[in-house]
């Protein structure tokens, strides 16, 4: 397929939060694992210095690799056309960020951020299995609705 044709019918999809380094990046890794051809980005109007190692580990735990990632700033992605926006903060303990470039549909799925987590290490790390497979439920229901064709 010409590369040029190729280019204008992948899905642009960016993944906003605020910090970067959790949950947007688990569904940007998500995104990426079910169709290498869209063009998925994530980032955060604050974001951190790193992706948590956390995300990581439980990503890596089911072959997922987004230890590559970079955390973000939404700005940089203001000029560019997205098909979906998708914020993916939980309303209930934190407001939204807003996105004021060109998108055709936007969309909220949200979690609850996992870098808050207390306790023992083992209950820090349920709490980011449990939000890695509702960000694979809710994101695999995105794909098969929106994307899949």
């Amino acid at each position: 397929m010409d590369q040029w044709f190729k280019r204008e019918i992948m899905k642009r999809i960016l993944i906003l939060c605020t910090g970067n380094s959790c949950r947007s990046q688990m569904a940007e890794g998500f995104l990426r694992e079910y169709d290498p051809n869209l063009h998925v980005r994530s980032a955060g109007t604050n974001p951190s210095g790193q992706i948590h190692p956390k995300a990581v580990k439980v990503m890596s735990e089911i072959g997922i690799n987004i230890s590559g990632g970079k955390p973000e700033n939404v700005d940089q992605y203001l000029n560019e056309e997205w098909d979906y926006l998708i914020t993916v903060c939980d309303n209930a303990r934190e407001s939204c960020p807003v996105f004021l470039g060109k998108v055709t549909h936007r969309l909220h799925i949200g979690f609850e951020d996992p870098a808050e987590a207390t306790g023992t290490e083992t209950e820090v790390m349920h709490i980011f299995r449990k939000v890695r497979d509702e960000i694979k439920r809710d994101f695999n229901a995105f794909y098969e609705k929106n994307i899949k064709n």
